[in-house]
C-alpha cells in the first residue's frame, strides 16, 4: 500500500458533518466520583474522554457495552482488566473489549489519561443531555 492510497484527496462519499476544533479545558467537567474528572468530547461515532485522577482515587471495577481504549498521558495508575493488574505510565495503552471487567486506581500520584469509546459511552451521553437540558431550562427561567 502506498502513502498516496492512504492520504487520498478524492472523496468517496459525502461529509456527514463539519469538522471542529475543541479546547479540552473549556469542556464542562463531569465528576461521577470525587477526584475523578471527565471532559468528554463527542464525535459522530466516537467519544474521547479526557480523564484526571487525583491521588488515591478509584474507578471501581465495572463493565459496559462500549469498547474502550485507554492512553496514559501523564502520571500513573494501576489498571485492571479482568483480574490482570498493571501499573500504567505515559505512553502505555490498554484495550478493553465490550463487557470485560476493568477498573483503575491511583496511589500517591495524579494520572491524566484519555479514554476512547466506540460507540460513544451511553452514560456520558445521558449526563451530557441532562446537563444541557438543565442549562437550557435555567436560561429560559425568568430572573
Amino acid at each position: 500500500m502506498s502513502a498516496n492510497s492512504h492520504f487520498t484527496t478524492e472523496a468517496a462519499g459525502t461529509p456527514t458533518a463539519k469538522g471542529r476544533f475543541v479546547q479540552v479545558s473549556t469542556v464542562p467537567p463531569v465528576e461521577f466520583l470525587p477526584g475523578l474528572e471527565f471532559r468528554p468530547v463527542l464525535g459522530e461515532k466516537t467519544l474521547t474522554n479526557f480523564v484526571r485522577f487525583a491521588p488515591y482515587t478509584e474507578a471501581p471495577m465495572h463493565v459496559h457495552e462500549e469498547e474502550q481504549i485507554v492512553v496514559v498521558l501523564d502520571g500513573e495508575f494501576d489498571f485492571e482488566i479482568n483480574g490482570d493488574v498493571r501499573t500504567m505510565r505515559p505512553g502505555d495503552v490498554a484495550v478493553v473489549p465490550s463487557w470485560v471487567p476493568h477498573g483503575a486506581r491511583t496511589k500517591e500520584t495524579n494520572c491524566y489519561e484519555v479514554d476512547v469509546f466506540t460507540p460513544p459511552r451511553r452514560t456520558l451521553l445521558e449526563h451530557a443531555a441532562a446537563t444541557a437540558a438543565a442549562q437550557e431550562s435555567a436560561e429560559q427561567s425568568p430572573s
